[in-house]
């Protein structure tokens, strides 16, 4: 795939490949306030310094990446291609492009990526690789666990090489094209409504907040949590979300939000107050 692709821009297949390299460690850096943001500076660091030679440019386009990311670390090379293509048309135009569409994209793409993802390479293939590997182990053949490695790294890591080009291509040649028919600014607004329409659902899906106290007695009786999933389901963990956001806003470091939260909740749990 590499080989057949003519760049056209500073980006070459030789900074691809570091950027393939870079992105196997990807999980290493795993953190609960950013998740995969580190790793995914790190694996664009050999792009973004060929693209971006002047030290204040760089400085801030690492910046950029070292936002909120996370999707299934074995596609995680198609957004980083995307993202170099986008750096590089940004470096080439940066009084008209606009930047904030390199986030948009991002965080448009990481959600319906990381259900692809999780699907095929942890519910199929894993499962794949251990249903052989496992057969072989229990009969003591040493073979077991050689084959599940094999099966489950080698896709993986085939998928990680061809995607980073596949990525770079697809978004090198889709953004001269948007840019050339003048639609580039509905699909950064498009991508960014969808953006926050998955962290919405991320949001609804991942923050679980309940209140358990009863009103009533007998059949009749009711909870106050039915009667606030009456009114807005959903609206105790869009509460508690937004709650959050501002606390960081006010730059209140993550781990004190997140012990007070500890702290709270275990005080609440005790009395019945929160389940």
């Amino acid at each position: 795939m590499s080989s057949n692709y003519e760049y056209k821009g500073v980006i070459t297949e030789k900074e691809l490949k570091k950027v393939f390299f870079g992105a196997i460690s990807m999980e290493h850096t795993w953190n609960y306030e950013r998740m995969m943001n580190d790793g995914y500076l790190y694996a664009m660091l050999p792009a973004l310094k060929k693209i971006y030679p002047d030290p204040e440019d760089f400085k801030e386009a690492c910046k950029r990446h070292l936002e909120f990311f996370n999707t299934t670390p074995h596609v995680i090379t198609l957004p980083l291609g995307i993202s170099v293509a986008m750096e590089e048309k940004r470096a080439q135009d940066m009084e008209n492009f606009d930047t904030a569409s390199i986030s948009n994209v991002k965080t448009a793409i990481m959600g319906p990526l990381a259900g692809i993802g999780d699907s095929f390479f942890w519910g199929t293939l894993r499962i794949l690789a251990t249903g052989v590997g496992t057969s072989l182990a229990l009969q003591g053949n040493i073979l077991g666990p050689i084959l599940f490695l094999l099966i489950f790294n080698v896709p993986a890591f085939v998928m990680r090489y061809l995607l980073v080009f596949a990525g770079y291509k697809f978004g090198s040649d889709f953004i001269t094209s948007a840019e050339e028919s003048g639609v580039m600014d509905l699909i950064s607004k498009a991508a960014s409504i969808l953006g926050l329409t998955v962290a919405g659902a991320m949001t609804a899906e991942m923050v679980y907040l309940t209140v358990p106290i009863t009103i009533g007695s007998g059949e009749s009786a009711t909870t106050v949590q039915s009667i606030i999933d009456g009114i807005i389901p959903g609206l105790l963990p869009l509460l508690l979300t937004g709650l959050v956001y501002v606390l960081l806003n006010k730059k209140v470091k993550p781990l004190v939000i997140m012990f007070a939260m500890m702290a709270i909740c275990v005080v609440c749990a005790y009395f019945g107050i929160l389940a």
